[in-house]
């Protein structure tokens, strides 16, 4: 063989062992392919993340509209039949735990179900506000919210009307179980989503407002 010949076959070879020494150096930078996964999020209205409040001001009265969207999107490889549920939050209720996927320990006020396609994204329009508040001895309770037209009893309470939240959780039918539960199988893991959006309540000294 020639030199150059040689020198041909040096570089290759050099080439092969770099690749192969150095391959699983390389793959720990580079993005899992297939990871599947649900995401959730909370618009504000227009569809944006912002405008979450009439006026952008937290301090909400009394039958004051609050217009927000559910955003869904299916990245699991197949088809999913999921549940947002809504919790209305008081400041002594902790958030989820989301290594342990422990849920608001909270019944929900209000659930929307949906059979997502694979790659799907779901927008669905949420219109609410309060219904009812209360306030007795310091302490200010939301006992009624309106939800797409809907009245529901509620029981959350809070000092000095501060700290409210209304949450929305992901639900995940698991046919194994037949039930849903919160959250979904990653492997050998548990993955869940959920998002909260904080206000406050102003007293209603006129009592509760119909839906509508």
């Amino acid at each position: 063989m020639k030199l150059d010949d040689w020198r041909i076959v040096f570089i290759a070879s050099t080439l092969i062992l770099i690749l192969l020494v150095f391959a699983p150096v390389f793959g720990l930078f580079l993005p899992k392919s297939g990871e599947k996964f649900l995401a959730l999020a909370v618009l504000g209205e227009g569809g944006m993340a912002e405008n979450y409040y009439p006026n952008d001001d937290p301090e909400l009265e009394v039958g004051e509209k609050v217009h927000w969207s559910i955003y869904m999107y299916n990245h699991m490889g197949s088809v999913q039949y999921v549940a947002v549920r809504c919790k209305l939050i008081d400041s002594t209720i902790s958030s989820p735990n989301s290594t342990s996927c422990d849920p608001f320990p909270v019944s929900h006020i209000y659930e929307i179900r949906k059979i997502m396609n694979k790659n799907e994204t779901w927008l669905y329009p949420l219109e609410w506000s309060l219904a009812k508040v209360t306030e007795y001895d310091g302490q200010t309770s939301i006992e009624g919210v309106n939800i797409n037209g809907i009245h529901v009893d509620t029981d959350a309470a809070s000092q000095s009307r501060y700290n409210f939240r209304m949450a929305m959780e992901l639900w995940v039918y698991d046919s194994t179980e037949g039930r849903f539960e919160f959250g979904w199988k990653a492997g050998e893991e548990r993955r869940c989503a959920w998002n909260q959006i904080w206000y406050n309540a102003t007293y209603d000294p006129y009592g509760p407002l119909p839906p509508g």
